[in-house]
């Protein structure tokens, strides 16, 4: 049986994350095709991580800087190593060229990094996020690891984009596999209607930060001016890991309610007539608004809430660029029941034309297995990325050598 060893960031959590869904995903896909997983992760367990051994996955705690993963590798011996996020290329990377130079190496990027945190500074400070990430010490430590990597996932078209053309990484590198729906399973659910739902909704892990900003943002910006408008409107705030100044925002009398982890968030999605995300900055694509869609729930956004999955016209809501056009929209769609049913359809359409699992599942196997077959050609053909392996992969193991020597003497 062919094996796969699957370096996590974190623990995969999917009831409290898009990237916890995604992960999942790829697990799912690398079952489906009968390899045989090992997920290794240095991260602390939380309680709310997945249970991967019901799955048939191996676990396995490991240890940065520690040559014990070495040992590791070489029981393992893995054909495919997937990292999770370029961190974890950069930490254990070298180690599995060193160990298993043959092997592919993949990276999930689950977002560009150096694109959030540009966006996040470009906010604070008024300017263009160009002015950010082209100057931007994680934008070059994000890209040099897609380029070590044998094959890099993109979960957003713009973040493709955006690589090809404003850092003109070769596309043979890139591999766009966005969030996916198994889309014949809307179409038999019987969801509730525009009557039988009530109130609005935002959901997300607080972990994250854009989604506290935007939860913040609403509390403090565009509630008011909902709540002028719609005396009696209710907003119910979910999300995993929120903290005392999340909790300090809950007012049940001004219609704000902080409730905390949805244990079931399909019904919470089910339950609202629409979901409001005022994200001000982000990256990849935004996975409650794709639920939003999976769910019926129309939703009120921003450009970077919808960048990557439509485009604003289609929008099964609407798109907004200011706070009162934010408000203005957010009390007629909640208002109109025959635009709100026109635009649940629009979501449905959206999900079954972009993000239908059986139409990336075929592409994306002969795309694994085409590089394995050809890995040696494919390498030779990305210099680039030889280049930096030999100077990261010489600096980071004379310093992992001297943080282990430093270990052993404790």
């Amino acid at each position: 049986m062919k094996k796969i060893l699957i370096i996590g960031y974190v623990w995969p959590e999917p009831s409290s994350s898009a990237a916890g869904s995604r992960m999942i995903q790829l697990l799912d896909f690398f079952l489906l095709h009968n390899f045989e997983i090992t997920f290794a992760t240095p991260a602390v367990e939380t309680g709310n991580q997945a249970n991967l051994k019901t799955k048939g996955i191996s676990t396995r705690k490991i240890v940065p800087n520690d040559p014990a993963f070495d040992n590791f590798l070489e029981e393992l011996k893995p054909e495919i190593v997937l990292f999770d996020r370029f961190m974890m290329e950069e930490q254990f990377g070298w180690r599995v060229e060193k160990v298993c130079p043959d092997t592919l190496k993949i990276l999930d990027t689950e977002d560009l990094h150096f694109l959030r945190n540009a966006r996040q500074e470009a906010w604070k400070k008024g300017c263009d996020e160009k002015e950010i990430y082209k100057n931007s010490e994680l934008a070059k430590r994000e890209i040099a690891s897609i380029y070590r990597c044998d094959l890099s996932f993109i979960i957003s078209k713009a973040e493709m984009d955006l690589l090809t053309g404003e850092f003109n990484v070769p596309g043979n590198l890139l591999y766009y596999l966005p969030l996916l729906f198994e889309t014949s399973e809307i179409k038999e659910k019987a969801l509730p209607g525009y009557e039988e739902r009530k109130g609005f909704m935002h959901i997300g892990n607080f972990l994250h930060e854009p989604n506290w900003n935007a939860v913040l943002y609403l509390k403090e910006k565009l509630w008011p001016g909902i709540r002028k408008k719609m005396p009696s409107a209710e907003v119910f705030i979910y999300g995993s890991y929120p903290s005392r100044k999340v909790w300090n925002l809950h007012k049940p009398e001004e219609g704000f309610h902080i409730m905390g982890k949805a244990e079931e968030a399909e019904n919470v999605f089910q339950q609202a007539r629409i979901l409001l995300a005022p994200l001000q900055f982000g990256a990849g694509l935004k996975g409650k608004l794709l639920e939003a869609m999976q769910n019926g729930t129309p939703s009120i956004t921003t450009p970077v809430g919808a960048e990557g999955i439509s485009d604003e016209a289609h929008w099964p809501g609407t798109v907004c660029r200011t706070d009162e056009d934010f408000i203005e929209k957010s009390v007629a769609v909640y208002s109109n029941a025959e635009k709100w049913i026109f635009y649940q359809k629009q979501g449905y359409k959206i999900l079954m034309e972009n993000f239908e699992k059986s139409a990336f599942l075929s592409d994306f196997q002969e795309r694994i297995l085409g590089l394995q077959n050809n890995l040696k050609k494919h390498r030779e053909m990305n210099f680039t990325g030889q280049m930096l392996k030999f100077h990261l992969h010489k600096s980071t193991y004379y310093l992992s050598r001297f943080i282990e020597e430093k270990n052993r003497k404790k």
